[in-house]
């Protein structure tokens, strides 16, 4: 197992490859989600490059119950639980001479999805070695997917090449 941290102190990943390994260590809690309200997204912001750093865990709060969802290599998908402090600076491990920040504001996508209510949740799965995770909001939808080595945020329709394993 990695212990590699990103730059973020406490957080511990912990890589899992298939759906079945996702849904027994977090399938309960995953589920959980549905009929709370998002009322926070985090990613971390590039200070310099002034962009997302889409290789550090996306971070949705839900009334209080925190999920940090990271992906990672080809196949490998981390989700943690209120791990991660978004009020502290990041340092990148690859740059530790700067430091990032979080940021709530610059996702459009997930700015719209605030104050939602979750619907579904599904762990998705794909070419049966893409994992990812399915959210479907009161008015609209977001997938977080492995982006080759980091993670990508799809908003809308969940792309039908996905098998869905629905949790709630």
């Amino acid at each position: 197992m990695n212990q590699f941290d990103f730059g973020l102190k406490g957080y511990r990943p912990r890589w899992l490859t298939d759906v079945p390994a996702i849904t027994a260590a977090h399938g309960e809690r995953l589920a959980s989600l549905a009929g709370r309200t998002l009322t926070n997204s985090w990613l971390v912001w590039e200070t310099l490059a002034d962009q997302w750093l889409s290789g550090c865990p996306v971070v949705l709060d839900f009334e209080g119950e925190q999920v940090e969802i990271n992906h990672w290599k080809a196949d490998e998908l981390s989700i943690t639980w209120n791990t991660i402090d978004t009020t502290q600076p990041v340092m990148w491990c690859l740059d530790k001479e700067r430091p990032n920040s979080w940021r709530d504001d610059v996702s459009e996508g997930l700015a719209a999805l605030r104050g939602q209510t979750v619907r579904t949740v599904m762990v998705l799965e794909r070419n049966e070695s893409e994992v990812a995770i399915g959210l479907v909001f009161t008015d609209g939808q977001l997938t977080i997917r492995n982006a080759g080595d980091e993670n990508g945020l799809d908003f809308g329709v969940l792309d039908s090449h996905y098998r869905r394993h629905r949790l709630a």
